[in-house]
């Protein structure tokens, strides 16, 4: 089994934490420009953006978002923590399928490298090749992402979505290969969160517990999950062909 040095360890921890804080600046603007948390829409809405600021909205309040004191208004917390964590994670499940030869392209059914996602994403013309990379993911494994998801409808800034894409990429291909690497993502993902919940020394409630709770995913289980959401990816696209 290969595992992470403590030197590449460090250099994911640092990766993902800055991720963290990237994707969450960018979640929180991004929702802003929709006027999630606002009593109405801005008079310079489509009516796409207009469905989709609802469908966020309703989504926000299953997640726990409250609605606020002035009429129509409401936190966002929550769903800017999903729509961070859907981006983020959607771009670097992208790197390791592709680092390990398993990103399909849909269409085609044969694996595609980054590079191929960057030539296929200038043909469609409205999406860079980490956005597109990443919707193939998001496609194969359906039991990790869903791409009906309102999150995932939301746009980054460019500013933001460069800075993540540059983040993602700096991660050495070692990383992509060690056994245990995605067994410490989400628990780097919730360092931070978990050092201010200690600092702070608050009650833990439901917000809390997640980010004090989370352990180190031993890499069975990792391959458990993974070979079960692919496997179902396969069987899905596999079994109705064999029955005609």
């Amino acid at each position: 089994m290969t595992t992470l040095s403590a030197d590449l360890r460090r250099r994911l921890e640092r990766t993902v934490m800055q991720a963290r804080a990237v994707a969450e600046t960018g979640a929180r603007a991004a929702l802003a420009a929709l006027a999630v948390a606002e009593a109405q829409p801005y008079g310079h809405m489509d009516g796409a953006q207009r469905a989709l600021r609802q469908r966020l909205r309703a989504h926000a309040r299953q997640l726990g978002d409250r609605l606020g004191a002035a009429a129509g208004a409401q936190s966002i917390d929550h769903v800017v923590y999903e729509c961070a964590c859907e981006h983020w994670h959607g771009m670097l499940f992208a790197r390791f399928l592709a680092e390990n030869h398993l990103l399909i392209e849909p269409q085609l059914g044969i694996a595609v490298t980054l590079a191929e996602c960057a030539e296929l994403a200038r043909e469609e013309h409205d999406a860079d090749r980490w956005t597109l990379a990443a919707r193939f993911a998001q496609r194969m494994l359906p039991q990790v992402f869903r791409p009906e998801h309102p999150a995932v409808a939301v746009r980054l800034a460019r500013e933001h979505r460069l800075a993540l894409e540059r983040l993602v990429e700096g991660l050495p291909a070692e990383v992509f290969a060690a056994d245990d690497a995605l067994g410490w993502v989400y628990q780097f993902w919730q360092s931070a969160a978990k050092a201010e919940v200690n600092r702070s020394e608050v009650k833990i409630g439901a917000d809390e517990l997640a980010a004090v709770t989370q352990l180190f995913t031993e890499p069975y289980m990792v391959s458990f999950l993974l070979d079960n959401s692919l496997g179902a990816w396969w069987a899905a696209r596999r079994l109705p062909e064999a029955a005609l």
